[in-house]
């Protein structure tokens, strides 16, 4: 004798008989349309990045003439008496804008995370935030007056270091912590925003069970919070590297303003220029891009290993 299935198992399987199969569980709509986002993306990186990067490698290891030179380019360029001075340059700047990143954006994300009051961290937050706001070249003509003892709001504290002229200011020696200055001015406040809500991410559970075993603010901070942020200062290490070695806006603008009592070839950016547009060297300026991007890639490669970027919890 059969017995026959409840009507309520029945209309069950006929909706499940009825129902299309989706892949992975979601929608084919939006699978397409993530196709066509990353398309797109896909297109822009090919034509703007992939394309160029091949064109230079090519032109680095050929001559004029478009014959096979070789490594004559790469041996000209570092053989260049400008070379290693930008390349020390390019590394003092480095060194001081890395440091300061690490120490003080992650201080202050600290800081701003503890701010219990709401309206205080969200005023806090915006406040770091808004020099963001201002595009690289208009923060550099915005420092042109900070770093004038004649014009600056914080001319007495330019005095007081011994400054009494813009060219004092300005002079090669102390342009990587002047450089390395503008930089975290401009580009800190959204690094301390992706610090403060990878805070955020951080299980209260976690934080509470240490004040409950008497963790003091600091001890919480060394041996819970910094531990957790470690794959974000390492992100936050290989983008500012990134950016970091491509210094051009600002020597450049430095070298027009001051007439050229910063030199037109102080990083190795404006040394590739130097080559491209003022020698007619497209072979040169592609080697001293290529230096630049493995030198960029072993560093960024260090900054991930030490930082377990794509490690899995």
């Amino acid at each position: 004798m059969t017995i026959a299935p409840p009507s309520d198992q029945l209309t069950a399987g006929a909706t499940e008989r009825r129902r299309p199969a989706r892949p992975n569980g979601r929608a084919p709509g939006r699978t397409r349309i993530g196709y066509v986002f990353v398309s797109l993306y896909a297109l822009l990186a090919l034509a703007f990045g992939v394309v160029p990067s091949l064109y230079a490698v090519v032109l680095a290891f050929t001559n004029a003439d478009g014959g096979f030179a070789g490594l004559g380019n790469f041996t000209k360029v570092v053989g260049d008496f400008r070379f290693w001075p930008a390349v020390l340059h390019v590394t003092a700047y480095l060194v001081i804008w890395l440091i300061g990143l690490v120490v003080f954006v992650v201080g202050l994300a600290l800081l701003v995370h503890a701010v219990r009051l709401r309206w205080a961290s969200t005023a806090l937050r915006f406040i770091y935030y808004l020099p963001g706001a201002l595009a690289g070249a208009s923060s550099v003509l915005l420092w042109l007056f900070v770093l004038d003892p004649t014009a600056s709001p914080v001319s007495g504290l330019l005095r007081a270091l011994g400054f009494d002229s813009f060219v004092a200011v300005i002079q090669p020696g102390n342009l990587p912590a002047i450089f390395a200055i503008i930089a975290f001015w401009t580009g800190a406040g959204g690094w301390i925003v992706i610090m403060y809500g990878a805070l955020n991410n951080i299980s209260t559970e976690v934080i509470e069970a240490a004040q409950v075993d008497g963790a003091s603010a600091v001890q919480i901070a060394l041996r819970i919070q910094l531990p957790l942020l470690r794959k974000w200062i390492a992100y936050m290490g290989v983008m500012s590297l990134a950016a970091g070695t491509q210094l051009f806006v600002e020597p450049q603008l430095l070298s027009q303003a001051s007439n050229a009592v910063v030199p037109n070839d102080y990083s190795l950016n404006q040394l590739a220029y130097q080559y491209a547009f003022q020698q007619n060297d497209f072979n040169g300026a592609a080697a001293i891009s290529l230096i630049l991007l493995v030198v960029a890639l072993l560093l960024s490669w260090v900054f991930v290993t030490r930082g377990g970027l794509f490690e899995k919890e």
